[in-house]
């Protein structure tokens, strides 16, 4: 199932983690677990890709100002 130079993840497919390692250290996006700090502990196992976004909203405590981030997000969750 390995799918060498990822440049993005498709909604629906499903995806190693030493995949997402790879891809996540490559590229300027974001993942989003539901598995929580567990995302690369095990190489092997698959997750699944459920959502896609183009980009997010962080609140700076410094600033207190809210600033929209142009950074691809994707939604994973343990298969």
């Amino acid at each position: 199932m390995s799918k060498p130079g990822l440049t993005s993840l498709k909604p629906g497919e499903h995806y190693t983690a030493s995949e997402l390692d790879s891809f996540i250290s490559t590229t300027e996006a974001v993942l989003l677990s539901t598995n929580g700090r567990q995302l690369f502990t095990e190489s092997d196992r698959e997750y699944k890709v459920t959502q896609e976004f183009d980009g997010f909203f962080e609140h700076s405590q410094e600033t207190a100002e809210k600033y929209y981030h142009e950074k691809k997000v994707y939604l994973v969750e343990k298969v």
